[in-house]
């Protein structure tokens, strides 16, 4: 698994390995899941490249899924994009809405993405 644990503030989080790849499938999502489960975590924090390109095309329908099972599961998940790529298009849509929720949020930068993974 391209994963760690790191425990905070007495707080469990996944961390997926920079510029690794963790999840090609909704499977590697359950997986993934189980790996959170494993380590008592109830959160992940992933960077772009542990999601499959076309987690990033929302006409391909993989970001709702992938992000569907961890909703399921009480998973959150915080994404530090450090691109443009958050602000343009339908992808920047999704992340606009998401970011007023509580299960899915992209960051900037790795504290304030920590904050609210540990913060909850």
């Amino acid at each position: 698994m391209n994963a760690k644990a790191i425990r905070k503030d007495g707080i469990m989080y996944i961390e997926g390995n920079q510029g690794k790849a963790l999840i090609r499938s909704e499977q590697d999502a359950v997986d993934l899941i189980g790996f959170c489960g494993e380590h008592n975590a109830q959160a992940l924090l992933l960077y772009p490249e542990n999601l499959p390109d076309r987690f990033f095309d929302l006409k391909s329908r993989q970001a709702g899924a992938i992000l569907q099972k961890f909703v399921t599961y009480s998973v959150r998940v915080a994404l530090l994009l450090q691109t443009e790529e958050a602000k343009y298009g339908r992808f920047g849509e999704m992340v606009t809405e998401a970011n007023r929720g509580g299960h899915f949020r992209v960051f900037r930068n790795r504290e304030d993405a920590e904050k609210w993974l540990i913060g909850w």
